[in-house]
């Protein structure tokens, strides 16, 4: 007991800082069992936090990836070490990009949405200012409400502007929304990185933050996103994304694809085979290839297309 406490009275007392924003107050360690818990109270203007470790007082700083947030101002992590020393950092970085309704769904587009079957689609599906015609190769069947209609190909509904109401002006909200969160995420200012790599990001782990580029990118091997899990990534694309077949965006750390924002001007293209992580906002059109998946959103301001494809919602 007298080596626990003493454990806790060093962490709390001299390695917990912040450098960011402000430093944070009523910080609090606890062990519960093997689990190192740490709370502090949340920091103005601060978006997240990172946990940072060290095994003696004056050694080098590691970023612990593997801890986990129950909450927004608290980390757990399993520790065998018999003396670790620990510091939370706030961190003022880019705040997720707002889908309003929009995020009721997992594909929306303005002109189209078509399938070669048989894709799986996990999440509401919409279009809107076109009618369900517009909807190809779902075989779509109506609920007997009119406000929406089913498919075996679909987990959730499908939604047209020439359904009952109140179904076409709830397009017509959530089409907005997507507007607006495609100008939210075009908008954001003072880039981290700016035309890194010339687009050509393949074979690339890259860190949290706004990145833009004044061309197209092109994914030929695969890509890591390594953040925690309030990390946010917003990609502004000046023209479309091209992803070979087979190659995966990958997340780790803890990093979620609801936190990931795709803003391209440009059209998207997944081979076949390939995977992306995160929410596609494309100003025209987004294609999947044979075989290739999504977990995130497809929001298109013209067509989105899948060929025996799977796109899944993101958790919320």
């Amino acid at each position: 007991m007298k080596k626990l406490l003493l454990l806790i009275s060093m962490v709390f007392f001299m390695t917990i800082c912040v450098y960011a924003v402000e430093t944070p107050v009523n910080i609090e360690i606890t062990h519960t069992g093997t689990n190192v818990n740490i709370s502090w109270n949340a920091v103005n203007n601060a978006n997240h936090y990172k946990v940072y470790t060290r095994e003696t007082p004056y050694g080098q700083y590691e970023w612990d990836e593997n801890g986990v947030f129950p909450t927004a101002t608290s980390w757990t992590k399993q520790e065998f070490s018999s003396k670790k020393f620990y510091k939370v950092t706030a961190v003022q970085g880019q705040a997720p990009v707002f889908l309003g309704t929009a995020g009721n769904f997992v594909i929306l587009a303005k002109a189209a949405i078509s399938t070669i079957p048989s894709s799986a689609i996990t999440g509401n599906i919409g279009i809107s200012p076109a009618a369900a015609t517009y909807m190809t190769g779902f075989s779509l069947m109506m609920d007997p409400s009119g406000t929406f209609s089913t498919s075996v190909q679909i987990v959730g509904n499908a939604y047209a502007a020439d359904y009952t109401v109140p179904t076409p002006s709830n397009l017509t909200v959530a089409i907005g929304d997507m507007e607006s969160a495609y100008v939210d995420a075009a908008g954001r200012t003072v880039p981290d990185f700016t035309n890194l790599l010339s687009g050509d990001i393949s074979g690339q782990t890259l860190a949290p933050g706004l990145y833009k580029w004044s061309g197209g990118v092109n994914i030929s091997t695969p890509v890591t996103l390594n953040g925690s899990q309030n990390d946010v990534w917003i990609f502004q694309i000046a023209q479309g994304i091209d992803m070979s077949p087979g190659v995966n965006v990958i997340l780790s750390g803890g990093a979620q694809p609801k936190n990931v924002f795709w803003q391209t001007f440009g059209p998207v293209s997944l081979g076949d085979g390939a995977h992306l992580e995160g929410v596609v906002l494309c100003s025209t059109a987004i294609s999947l290839g044979v075989g290739a998946s999504v977990h995130g959103r497809l929001l298109a301001q013209t067509a989105v297309t899948l060929e025996q494809s799977t796109v899944t919602q993101p958790t919320p």
